[in-house]
């Protein structure tokens, strides 16, 4: 197989009747098979090219996820052309004006819920596209506007024209090839704009090969898509992984909004009953919150119990690799007793045939790894980026370590590498680089990026790690300048950096610290001869305890101006700026090697060398040991 049509039909083929995917449809779920799959897609395929979809052409994907947004990929692709997913976080016009522009997209697929939105992208911008909305299974009430097309009539148009929508695809098949683009998937950069990244048939086909040699899946797997279904991670091994085994997924009821979403997800689990779940940080922490919840309404006794056989199983487990080594084996008959007559229940509330998650997004905190694998989960840590379709490495039934990213996916190539390119021994943390079918094409309309990030046909992935003497990989940090949260997801913090100083009133530099973690911190260089003067001039001292948190109110206030401020804070996403901040007696320079000959802060080396202030402020305290430390570097300085 070359292309993900043709793996499409070798598993119609082998598996016709088997459901490929669920929906929540009038409170019940309802499924698509592999066969009905095949045909529905025949027939929006040629409604597609009735109004002159062509190959090589691109088409936003704007929807929840759920069959349509399965099946419009699909037939994007069996007409040969480009899909571009887009997540429906995007809610701010000029970042979808960006995407629809940057990508040349002339057409955009949509749920019922996003067509005023894209409305008024059309009516704002100068773009020009046709939009096809998904109006099953719910109509759509609003009249039809030019080049606005309901999926429906698309389908009638494609059934009443099957035949010759048939040879043309087969016409089409012909031409595609392993390396033409099937998805075009936008990222933050290191920039202010995201970067398209080009991933071929090949890529996705690699990947997935490489996922499913790592689980096994069979026909009768099914999952739950909680995960945003336009990432790589949830479009590899959520979709197109599934497909090749002939297993099928189900979308979460979405109901009106994201938070109908999130509030479906228990429910649909129960209902679904997976055989597992893709999770990330935040995910795996609200399910376990859950848990402990739920025992503790229990009771007492039902919590200490818990408690008991938690920490027996966690001990007998140790580190994964080493379960049940030593003296541990004396453990086994309590955590057999434990899982027996306790958390066989609890893994119940996840519908009672759950084996495993896998873990994706940020990094996972080991103790959480534990949790789970101590009540029968086992979360299944993996790594990987959108520019190697996603997947790198990853833990699996087969060979898990907690703490660590997995083993390496077979036919790739992963090297370590420090910052003059040299390979570094086993145990030695530098930078991931790998080479393999499943590196992208490159980045879309950015050659310079991609001669940057691809050399000599190896991925730098900007990620610091190392390999262990057993072959696992863990992940240590981010080389790169991309704030990452605990969900995942990701934002270049140097647009924010620059805003801030530019704003500010006292701040010379800033530096963003976010590495999987709940909220943003901050590291601030002030101009400490202009706080003084300001100081002075409202009749406060340094050296008056009681007007301590008065000045500390002055700094606070200009370090969260993009937030406060009622035009700057529409110009830029609250979520990245920082919860709490700590001063710097020193700022960035090169004498102290923290800034560079083109006067760009070394941001590796910054993580480094302040890795005990990043620990501080995320500590239980860290607000008031950060105040603390405030007042002494203010102490220091201005006396």
């Amino acid at each position: 197989m070359n292309t993900i049509s043709e793996l499409f039909l070798s598993s119609v083929r082998q598996f016709g009747n088997n459901p490929l995917i669920w929906e929540k449809v009038d409170s019940k779920y309802v499924s698509t098979s592999y066969s009905g799959a095949s045909v529905l897609i025949n027939h929006f395929s040629g409604g597609l090219m009735s109004i002159g979809l062509k190959p090589d052409d691109k088409v936003v994907l704007y929807s929840e996820g759920r069959t349509w947004w399965l099946l419009s990929e699909l037939a994007v692709i069996f007409c040969g052309a480009v899909s571009v997913p887009i997540s429906i976080r995007i809610e701010e016009i000029d970042d979808m004006v960006f995407r629809i522009k940057h990508s040349e997209s002339k057409y955009i697929i949509i749920s019922p819920r996003f067509l005023d939105f894209v409305r008024t992208i059309k009516k704002q911008s100068s773009l020009d596209f046709k939009i096809i909305i998904i109006d099953l299974p719910a109509p759509v009430d609003n009249e039809l506007q030019e080049n606005e097309f309901l999926l429906s009539e698309l389908l009638k148009i494609g059934e009443s024209t099957e035949s010759e929508t048939t040879e043309k695809l087969g016409s089409i098949s012909k031409n595609v090839t392993a390396d033409d683009v099937v998805n075009i998937c936008y990222t933050s950069g290191t920039t202010a704009d995201p970067k398209g990244i080009m991933l071929t048939h090949g890529n996705y086909l690699t990947n997935v090969n490489q996922s499913q040699s790592m689980f096994e899946v069979t026909p009768d797997f099914i999952t739950l898509l909680m995960l945003p279904w336009d990432h790589s991670f949830g479009h590899t091994v959520g979709l197109y992984t599934l497909i090749l085994k002939g297993a099928s997924m189900a979308a979460v009821d979405g109901g009106k909004s994201s938070i109908d979403a999130l509030r479906n997800a228990p429910v649909n689990i129960k209902e679904i009953r997976p055989y597992f779940l893709l999770s990330v940080p935040a995910l795996a922490k609200n399910f376990k919150s859950n848990i402990e919840k739920a025992i503790v309404e229990k009771g007492k006794y039902a919590t200490a119990l818990f408690k008991f056989f938690l920490k027996t199983s966690i001990n007998y487990y140790a580190d994964g690799h080493n379960r049940g080594s030593g003296l541990r084996f004396l453990l086994k008959p309590f955590v057999w007793l434990g899982d027996k007559i306790l958390f066989s229940k609890v893994r119940m509330a996840f519908g009672g045939r759950l084996l495993y998650f896998v873990g994706g997004g940020a990094l996972l905190d080991a103790d959480i790894q534990r949790f789970f694998n101590a009540i029968g989960l086992p979360m299944y840590q993996g790594y990987g980026l959108t520019e190697a379709s996603p997947v790198i490495s990853s833990n699996s039934p087969g060979g898990y370590k907690f703490g660590s990213s997995g083993k390496p996916v077979p036919m790739m190539e992963i090297k370590i590498i420090d910052e003059d390119g040299k390979e570094l021994p086993i145990g030695q943390s530098g930078e991931i680089i790998i080479r393999g079918g499943n590196v992208m094409k490159g980045y879309w309309k950015n050659e310079q990026a991609t001669k940057e990030t691809i050399v000599d046909g190896w991925l730098h992935t900007g990620d610091l790690g190392y390999i262990d003497n057993d072959g696992y990989l863990f992940v240590k940090g981010r080389s790169k300048s991309l704030l990452i949260s605990n969900d995942g997801e990701k934002y270049s913090p140097e647009s924010l950096e620059e805003a801030m100083t530019f704003h500010s009133e006292f701040i010379n530099q800033i530096y963003l610290h976010n590495n999987q973690n709940p909220f943003t911190s901050a590291l601030v260089y002030l101009n400490y001869d202009k706080l003084k003067t300001k100081i002075k001039s409202m009749g406060l001292s340094i050296d008056n305890h009681e007007q301590h948190n008065d000045i500390l109110e002055i700094i606070s206030q200009d370090v969260n101006r993009l937030r406060t401020d009622n035009v700057l804070n529409k110009q830029y996403p609250t979520r990245w700026l920082p919860s709490v901040f700590c001063l710097l007696e020193e700022g960035f320079n090169e004498k102290n090697h923290l800034l560079n000959s083109t006067m760009k802060i070394v941001r590796p080396k910054i993580e480094i060398a302040f890795k005990d202030f990043f620990e501080m402020m995320y500590s239980r305290e860290g607000k008031k040991l950060a105040d603390e430390h405030n007042i002494k570097v203010l102490k220091k300085i201005m006396q």
